[in-house]
């Protein structure tokens, strides 16, 4: 059991700079969820929609071992016109390829450090992203407003009101 602690901090950390990227994102005019599960199979930690239909991935790292055991970042690339990387204020920032943007987050926000490169996705995978994108933040949204209910809040929404 010793080890559940060093995990506990690591998620602990990932969830403080996904929460502060997530701000900055949005200061930028994007807006993003975290989790998405694209058509590789392969598991963004941050995907974002800008205002003119642009995707954005960020993949949030919480130390050098969790960076170090990672491979699979390269996958995440074909599905987004942006590709960045997302750290806490003690990495060291130059191991981040630079194929990638970088981010630095804690748990209040976010200042880009370096611009990711742009690679713009083909309108039929960009199309296949933002439907994607959009029915799980609509159905976080659903699942959501569904917690809790009861029969009796059902008049709350009469036009009795």
């Amino acid at each position: 059991m010793a080890d559940a602690a060093p995990e506990a901090d690591d998620l602990a950390g990932a969830a403080a700079i996904s929460r502060g990227t997530l701000r900055l994102l949005a200061d930028l005019g994007l807006y993003g969820i975290r989790e998405l599960t694209l058509a590789n199979n392969r598991r963004a930690d941050i995907a974002a929609l800008g205002p003119a239909g642009e995707i954005w991935v960020v993949e949030v790292k919480s130390g050098v071992p969790d960076f170090r055991s990672d491979s699979k970042w390269p996958d995440y690339m074909p599905y987004c016109d942006r590709f960045w990387f997302a750290v806490d204020g003690a990495f060291p920032q130059d191991l981040i390829p630079e194929e990638a943007g970088l981010i630095v987050a804690d748990a209040f926000g976010a200042a880009v450090i370096r611009e990711a490169p742009l690679d713009p996705l083909a309108p039929a995978r960009r199309k296949a992203v933002t439907l994607r994108l959009a029915r799980l933040a609509a159905m976080r949204l659903s699942a959501a407003d569904d917690a809790g209910w009861t029969a009796s809040e059902a008049g709350l929404t009469s036009s009795g009101l």
